[in-house]
């Protein structure tokens, strides 16, 4: 077995463990990449109206993902970008083209399952066409070491009529540093959900900015996190949206709990230029309600068991 195709087993096993479809391998139809560092361990584009080119470089890898016009997509396209050591840098550079009638999920996941000193830095470009639904989903794991120090900036444009859903989700293992850093701007009609769940523990360190440019009319707009910290984790949260357009709607909603020594601020920040416009906010700092967890162990749960529970339950 060469050293490429050992490789693509090994991150191909955390991305099965991570919930991904293990069937990827077993029939064409499915589009996906792997990569690990900065080499493309292994591709498939099995889905008509979808295209893919990437670069290797020397600090990582360039993407291009296109989806032409009219194509709906039934199977969710599959990208897998990681780092197997314990030590490296990686460079994710992505331009996706969503054309006009497109229906598509893409699944992204990020894998560091032995980070001690690892930088990930996504930067992505994303453009949606007239009419089209897009769900966009990164899925994280960044190993039990908080070696990770994990970058993902991504600035949009939904065109008139559209709809994109992204969920951004870090819940297993430590978080380390992680800065979450998304910019969409919106035509009229078109609907943008923004939703992060991230579980800090130990020392990690989170910083999410979240930010909707309401800018065309009957836009709607939603920054939506579920943070949850323990030990010494500090986190900041900020979401933002700005609504510049008649009958453009939006809402921040930030919920954080903490435990133990964790450290939480959130900042909903919310601002019209329109008479016309409507944005509100929410946000709630606090701990798990022992109202709940009595009520949890009065069924036979160990304390313990019953904070997993709500907590799994604040990030499902």
């Amino acid at each position: 077995m060469n050293r490429f195709m050992e490789e693509f087993q090994n991150l191909f096993k955390v991305f099965k463990d991570l919930g991904g479809n293990k069937e990827i391998l077993r029939s064409p139809g499915f589009s996906f990449l792997f990569v690990n560092k900065n080499k493309v361990l292994n591709k498939n584009i099995g889905s008509k109206g979808v295209e893919v080119t990437t670069k290797e470089k020397e600090d990582g890898v360039d993407v291009n993902l296109r989806i032409r016009k009219g194509y709906k997509i039934l199977q969710p396209i599959y990208l897998c970008f990681g780092i197997l050591h314990k030590k490296g840098l990686q460079n994710i550079n992505a331009n996706f083209i969503v054309e006009d009638n497109v229906k598509a999920k893409i699944l992204s996941h990020c894998v560091f399952p032995e980070a001690e000193k690892v930088t990930h830095r996504m930067q992505t470009r994303l453009f949606i066409g007239k009419n089209s639904e897009i769900e966009y989903d990164e899925i994280h794991f960044h190993g039990k070491y908080g070696g990770a120090e994990v970058s993902a900036y991504l600035e949009g444009e939904i065109s008139k009529n559209s709809k994109m859903k992204s969920e951004f989700s870090l819940v297993e293992g430590c978080v380390g540093k992680l800065k979450i850093d998304y910019t969409l701007s919106l035509k009229d009609n078109s609907i943008c959900e923004l939703l992060a769940k991230v579980y800090g523990k130990k020392e990690d360190k989170i910083d999410i900015k979240e930010s909707i440019n309401l800018n065309g009319d009957y836009s709607k707009g939603l920054a939506k996190s579920r943070i949850v910290i323990k030990d010494e984790a500090v986190s900041v949260v900020t979401g933002k949206i700005i609504a510049n357009a008649p009958y453009s709607r939006g809402h921040v909603d930030c919920k954080e709990i903490i435990q133990d020594k964790g450290k939480a601020s959130a900042y909903p920040l919310v601002s019209a230029t329109n008479s016309k416009a409507r944005v509100t906010h929410e946000a709630a700092i606090g701990s798990i309600d022992k109202m709940q967890i009595q009520t949890l162990m009065s069924k036979g749960l160990s304390e313990s068991e019953a904070v997993d529970i709500i907590i799994k339950g604040i990030l499902t």
